[in-house]
């Protein structure tokens, strides 16, 4: 799914990653730990093509990304669902809105069913608030909503970082526990987070494992944790 073999990504002269020979497997749980400023958001930036290696080899979904153009980019973004540290809205939009714009923008209104998006919002404990304004949401309920934005196009791979770094430990676990439910549907998750509670509740529902960033590689990190 996600594979990179001897890849680095430098900017403005300075190495930000190096040597990383990482495999995401379909189905797999992998926490990315590390210090802040340690590469963390580099590393998901590269994973759903914002960003490209500057040496090295990387595939994703078993395609090069040096030989991606943009209809590839495109494609291979609709199988990615990516929740953003800083859940960002659009304030003119509701939560239904926001929720299903991703559709809208891939051309996909068609699949805007109102049973699923109830059953969606449901899910993440938000079909209350299906025409609240971004700025009547609780910052436990925006992250919840980015996480039913990331999942409408059923994405193969979902992308976290920090997900709960906002939030209370109840909330955290709540958003884990749907993340923990969605690996076990099939997807592929990929969650930064500082939290290494948030690590060991995870590990007693699901396999995961975890990468660290240090030293500007990625390694895998004990079982210790």
């Amino acid at each position: 799914m996600i594979e990179l073999k001897n890849a680095a990504f430098s900017y403005g002269g300075r190495d930000i990653l190096i040597d990383m020979d990482l495999r995401l497997a379909p189905g797999s749980f992998h926490f990315l730990t590390g210090p802040s400023g340690s590469g963390k958001t580099t590393l998901m930036k590269l994973c759903y093509k914002a960003l490209q290696p500057t040496s090295g080899l990387m595939r994703i979904f078993e395609q090069d990304v040096r030989a991606m153009g943009r209809d590839d980019v495109a494609r291979i973004r609709r199988r990615i669902g990516v929740v953003h540290q800083d859940c960002q809205f659009l304030d003119h939009l509701n939560l239904a809105e926001n929720v299903t714009l991703p559709l809208k923008v891939s051309e996909r209104d068609d699949e805007i069913d109102d049973s699923h998006l109830m059953d969606l919002l449901g899910w993440v404990g938000l079909a209350e608030h299906r025409d609240a304004m971004p700025a009547e949401l609780s910052g436990g309920e925006r992250q919840r909503a980015a996480l039913a934005r990331a999942v409408i196009m059923s994405p193969d791979l979902i992308i976290a970082d920090e997900p709960t770094g906002n939030v209370d430990w109840d909330m955290a676990q709540r958003l884990l526990a749907l993340l923990v439910e969605l690996n076990k549907m099939g997807k592929t998750i990929l969650l930064a987070t500082h939290d290494l509670n948030l690590i060991r509740a995870a590990k007693q529902q699901v396999s995961t494992r975890v990468l660290r960033i240090q030293d500007h590689r990625v390694v895998l990190a004990g079982a210790d944790l």
